[in-house]
């Protein structure tokens, strides 16, 4: 068995993973096991250079709020600010800490420069402006479509004054607090005033669009776009904070599948604006559903992968990442029966495995799932094989 995968297993660069697919991805979705490793994140950074020297996607959009991610973009297209400032203010999840996403921001930045705007590399984030520990308030992305469309149109047009929106808001640690997470009754997302700023931002939104031809005249696509994301998150922070303050035994499903909706919705969003790799945990780009264990119980829901896949098709492609030994999180050698001890037994690391040709090769035995001691580390699935174009494993992760 282990002769039959060495003869699929390629080394992981650019050029191995597009003859994967009959023709370029739209979307090129990369995932990962577990977070915070800079082995990981300097593989992903290694496979966009080589994209975007092969004229591969020359978006790449990471698992961060959306918002902030255009302070990075900013800098890496124009040079607003510093390094040390963006690297602060363009991150959350705790990703600015990381060097590898320095080194990823400081090489974009330099390899930008002087090139016109058409030929740059371009970032964002995916994810929407939530924490594990709650959501953020939706003042930022709500006032920030108000005041664009404020200056561009005839103000008998709008639902309502920025006195309004501020009234309705009030303060933002009334939608911020922890303790919302947890106890439903301390969440504002179902209060009258949360009710009123659902349906204004609604009406926002589609004034955005109804006046789209005039504000490509007045503005830019780019400034089009930008406002479009501030509608999309304006509108899906208020749901989600809707449902925090849901007390059903479907509270978290609900919370975890709007997530992955608006992860989805910036995922098409950029994927209309050309190629984009995308690198998320393995859970929010796999092709099936996902699951969860929570203090309420396992939850499941369709990631924003499944989404895009089933909104994109043959656009859509998906490497799963999968680690043989992680020992400083106590991830031991795997055992042999399992798909990561097959893969740990190839001699190349990192290599680069055709998932479905792995799947005929194994044929309808497949490997027992693998247990893990440490929760941070998700197991590759052997019955999603069939889902999943490529696997990249790597066979060792040390800490750096």
């Amino acid at each position: 068995m282990a002769t039959g995968i060495k003869d699929i297993a390629r080394p992981f660069e650019a050029a191995a993973v597009m003859e994967l697919f009959p023709a370029r991805p739209r979307v090129l979705a990369l995932g990962e096991p577990t977070h915070g490793e800079e082995a990981l994140l300097g593989l992903r950074n290694e496979l966009f250079r080589q994209l975007a020297e092969q004229e591969g996607p020359r978006t790449i959009a990471i698992e961060s709020d959306c918002v902030k991610g255009l302070v990075v973009d900013e800098y890496v297209t124009s040079g607003t600010g510093t390094l040390d400032e963006v690297m602060e203010r363009g991150f959350s999840h705790g990703w600015g800490a990381c060097a590898g996403n320095r080194e990823l921001v400081r090489w974009m930045r330099a390899h930008n420069e002087g090139r016109p705007s058409a030929d740059q590399l371009r970032f964002a984030g995916v994810d929407g402006p939530l924490e594990i520990t709650g959501a953020a308030a939706p003042r930022q992305a709500l006032t920030a479509l108000h005041g664009y469309l404020t200056a561009r149109v005839d103000a008998d047009l709008l639902p309502c004054t920025a006195e309004t929106l501020d009234h309705l808001l009030g303060a933002d640690d009334r939608w911020t607090s922890p303790a919302a997470m947890t106890d439903p009754a301390r969440s504002v997302g179902q209060s009258a005033e949360a009710a009123r700023l659902r349906l204004l931002a609604d009406d926002l939104v589609a004034l955005l669009e109804a006046q789209t031809p005039h504000l490509l005249a007045q503005t830019s696509r780019g400034e089009v776009e930008r406002a479009r994301l501030y509608g999309r998150t304006a509108i899906g922070l208020l749901r989600y904070h809707h449902c925090m303050a849901d007390t059903s035994p479907a509270r978290m499903t609900r919370l975890c599948q709007l997530r992955d909706l608006m992860m989805a919705r910036n995922l098409l969003a950029l994927a209309e604006r050309g190629p984009v790799l995308v690198h998320a945990h393995n859970s929010h780009l796999q092709r099936t559903r996902s699951t969860m264990r929570t203090w309420q119980g396992p939850v499941h829901w369709w990631s924003a992968g499944a989404i895009a896949d089933a909104r994109l098709g043959r656009d859509y492609a998906f490497l799963a990442t999968a680690l043989g030994t992680l020992p400083h999180r106590a991830v031991d050698t795997p055992p042999p029966d399992t798909l990561e001890g097959l893969l740990y037994a190839l001699p190349g690391s990192p290599c680069l495995i055709d998932a479905r040709r792995l799947a005929t090769t194994l044929g309808a035995s497949l490997p027992a799932p693998r247990a893990t001691p440490w929760f941070g580390y998700a197991p590759l699935d052997p019955a999603q094989l069939v889902d999943t174009d490529g696997i990249v494993f790597v066979r060792d992760v040390l800490e750096t």
